[in-house]
């Protein structure tokens, strides 16, 4: 699915951009107003928990959704079919790709947005598929077949699903896109350029009116005993959003935020930090090897990858903190 670079960072070429100063200077004294702040807002609408658990169990209910199975076309149609009761506007990017052996893979991303034409806009966003081998099984014979999913992959999707029916319902005065990416976990250990397929064709293609001013990328977000550290290449490439995130979860004492520094992970965050956007990733980084310490959860990358994993009180302190970055951010330009 992804490596961890625990000793060094993923070393990535970042656009530089220049500011070029005109003749005219402004007055010294001339406060400049960030582009975005948080503000006190005492009416942030519930992240209701039992809708998100029950998103990331109906996505499961389709069995495993890697490219080109059934469960991944059935998904498919349910996913777009949810943004839509929900989104202002909903963009199905379809691409294909050829994989191992000459495979073609049918890929799409799905892009529900709110507000489309605001110029002020964040991109909140999570994979959809699910890996199409269980190379860490226990049972060699079962290393070739696709897992369920449950939590890496769905249990982030489920967490937008309930973002967006809480933005259908509460009107905000920026723009948003939740993004659903394909492809992410289709790659091979240790090959990345099969990694990340969907937002490395997102990132290329897709055109926003103007440049999000920050992309939140949710992976891995469900587990019982989950803990969320601040992922290196995100502290690296956005540190601002990073530390803006944490706070807020320091703020609503949800506790699963640890204020340390994590390892760095190959995730979708990489190709948008590289087309030159503020991505961060929230992700329960220890789950990564299955090789942690608590036997339940080595399930990364096995058919344990299932329902029981998945713990409401995770969802809620994710959901709440994405709910109330939303509801309390202003745009000043």
């Amino acid at each position: 699915m992804r490596i961890i670079k625990s000793l060094a960072p993923v070393f990535l070429l970042i656009p530089l951009l220049l500011l070029l100063s005109s003749c005219g200077e402004k007055q010294q004294n001339e406060p400049t107003k960030p582009l975005y702040e948080l503000t006190k807002n005492n009416n942030i609408p519930k992240f209701d928990v039992d809708n998100a658990y029950n998103q990331v169990k109906a996505q499961v209910y389709y069995g495993p959704r890697n490219p080109n199975s059934s469960g991944h076309d059935n998904a498919l149609n349910y996913l777009q079919n949810e943004l839509r009761k929900y989104c202002d506007d909903v963009e199905l990017q379809s691409f294909t790709y050829t994989g191992y052996g000459n495979e073609k893979l049918n890929l799409t991303n799905i892009i529900g947005k709110f507000n489309p034409e605001a110029k002020n806009r964040i991109v909140l966003c999570a994979h959809w598929d699910t890996r199409p081998r269980a190379e860490k099984a226990v049972d060699p014979k079962r290393r070739d077949e696709p897992i369920l999913g449950a939590n890496d992959g769905g249990s982030g999707v489920g967490v937008l699903l309930e973002i967006a029916r809480i933005l259908k319902t509460n009107k905000i005065n920026y723009g948003v896109d939740l993004v659903l990416f394909d492809g992410e976990d289709y790659g091979k250990e240790e090959d990345l350029d099969n990694f990340c397929l969907g937002s490395k064709y997102y990132a290329v293609n897709y055109r926003h009116t103007s440049t999000p001013a920050f992309c939140v990328l949710l992976d891995l977000v469900g587990d019982k005993d989950a803990v969320f550290a601040k992922e290196g290449n995100s502290l690296r490439f956005a540190p601002q959003v990073v530390n803006m995130v944490w706070g807020i979860a320091k703020q609503i004492k949800a506790n699963k935020f640890l204020n340390k520094d994590g390892g760095y992970i190959y995730d979708d965050h990489i190709p948008l930090e590289q087309a030159g956007l503020k991505a961060i990733d929230i992700i329960d980084g220890d789950l990564i090897g299955a090789d942690t310490p608590v036997k339940r959860r080595n399930y990364w990358h096995t058919h344990k990858d299932n329902m029981d994993n998945i713990g409401k009180n995770t969802l809620q302190q994710v959901g709440d903190v994405m709910t109330q970055l939303l509801f309390t951010l202003k745009f000043n330009r």
